[in-house]
């Protein structure tokens, strides 16, 4: 049986829509049919989508210099879905060039196939780093140093609300005459962890992300003493509400198109939304994190120095290629704008360098 049709029996045998955070848990994370637990390819030019370390190696170089500042050969780093182990082999080559290697490279990583590709790319990179990656299927008791979350807030399944009168009501999906579509539910979305936009119109659509808030918190459960680097495609909370994003951040990526509607292949498209960092941050405040830091991509690796590796490169066909690498990272017609870094940190009082450049702490 395929996906779509399990969801739909989902959904028949609760007699009733289920909201779209359920919806959108199923259709990617469904144990060996969802989009992130099935053996599709997903990241690179043969995916859906390609990240800042398919990129370029450049992205792991400069993250390396921000978690070296961190580490002192007595803790450890720990990334959450590592996608195909790129980013790891980055962070670590870096880092052992900067004699800042971690105790221990920790991956939470819950997809067997990807844990299979993750092992294969460091073991063909660094064989000689394997012994200090160590793979996780659920958060370790405690933990210090570094943790990395690279475009893992976005995946988190999120609530869709929409303005109805006075009030948001949440969107949910149903299963009528064999077609899944949006049905409101009746009773106003009343959860007072999220700060809703008032003056906006009738019909007015977007996300909210309990998820990600309570992943954040249980971070801080486990966080003694550290730094955490969240990096990720959002805003805050002013631009996320803005009046004109009346259709919200929802998006679906299939073969390098973006699209909106999430009842088309399903368990065969990643589906995503914005980051309300404003609401990733108070989450994070009142969970007992410090924000130290928030900035474009762009500003925070320009901070890292990036431009630093393009000036010691001396062959010219490979400075060519690293020019257009950067291009993409940084320009804001790529992924330099759209992305944002935010820094949380427990005991920490080292002044950060990715953030030299740029503060925008105050636009959360």
């Amino acid at each position: 049986m395929n996906l779509e049709q399990i969801i739909k029996n989902t959904i028949i045998q609760k007699a009733g829509p289920v909201g779209f955070d359920e919806f959108m848990d199923l259709a990617l994370y469904y144990p060996g049919k969802g989009y992130y637990s099935g053996g599709m390819q997903k990241f690179g030019e043969q995916g859906d989508f390609i990240t800042a370390p398919e990129m370029s190696d450049l992205f792991g170089y400069c993250l390396a210099r921000q978690c070296a500042q961190i580490l002192n050969g007595e803790n450890d780093v720990l990334e959450f879905g590592a996608g195909s182990g790129i980013l790891a082999t980055q962070v670590l080559f870096e880092l052992g060039r900067l004699e800042k290697l971690p105790n221990k490279y920790y991956i939470l990583e819950l997809s067997a196939e990807l844990k299979h590709r993750q092992k294969e790319t460091i073991t063909k990179v660094l064989p000689e780093l394997l012994d200090r990656v160590v793979w996780l299927n659920t958060f370790p008791d405690d933990f210090s140093g570094v943790v990395i979350a690279n475009e893992v807030l976005d995946a988190m399944p999120a609530k869709r609300l929409i303005k109805k009168q006075d009030n948001f009501v949440e969107l949910g999906v149903d299963c009528q005459n064999d077609q899944l579509q949006w049905q409101m539910f009746d009773h106003p979305c009343t959860d007072g962890k999220v700060l809703l936009p008032n003056e906006v119109e009738q019909g007015y659509t977007t996300e909210v992300n309990l998820r990600a808030m309570a992943w954040v918190e249980s971070l801080s459960d486990i966080v003694d003493q550290g730094l955490v680097l969240l990096i990720d495609y959002g805003m805050g909370r002013d631009e996320y509400f803005h009046p004109q994003r009346g259709e919200g951040t929802l998006r679906c990526y299939y073969q390098h198109k973006a699209g909106d509607d999430p009842f088309m292949h399903v368990g065969e498209q990643d589906i995503t939304t914005s980051v309300n960092f404003s609401d990733m941050a108070d989450q994070a405040q009142s969970s007992g994190f410090s924000i130290v830091g928030y900035a474009t991509q762009a500003m925070f690796l320009i901070s890292l120095g990036i431009d630093e590796y393009l000036l010691a490169e001396t062959d010219e066909n490979r400075r060519i290629t690293l020019a257009q690498q950067i291009k993409q990272l940084v320009l804001p017609s790529a992924m330099g704008e759209s992305f944002k870094v935010l820094a949380l940190t427990k005991k920490c009082q080292v002044k950060l360098k990715g953030f030299k450049e740029q503060d925008l702490r105050h636009k959360l």
